[in-house]
């Protein structure tokens, strides 16, 4: 599956509050979602001295998902290609890559 493949079958499970202009909503959805993986993280360090089990995997494997959803619909709200941010992420990341920038912080290095 490919991400625009992705968005488009995520964007036909969507019912939130004046959908295709709202992206209030999918924003906060993510905030909670990526809460709940870091949750799930914090749980295997605390209970279980940081081994992340099988169970566990399956289990944030699943906030993951729900991460990616919110991520798809909230770049359709926003009337972005999940397909091109992916491309333009990598595109970035390999800059910094042959610039010798991956450490460091700020956006624009």
């Amino acid at each position: 599956m490919t991400f625009e493949e992705y968005q488009n079958e995520s964007r036909k499970t969507a019912i939130y509050p004046n959908l295709n202009n709202n992206f209030i909503y999918p924003t906060l959805g993510l905030a909670g979602e990526a809460g709940e993986v870091v949750e799930k993280i914090k749980k295997a360090i605390r209970d279980d001295n940081g081994i992340v089990s099988e169970e566990r995997k399956i289990e944030i494997a699943k906030e993951l998902g729900d991460v990616l959803w919110y991520v798809a619909n909230l770049a359709k709200e926003l009337d972005l290609s999940l397909e091109n941010i992916a491309c333009q992420n990598i595109e970035k990341l390999k800059s910094r890559q042959d610039r010798n920038e991956l450490h460091g912080s700020g956006d624009n290095r």
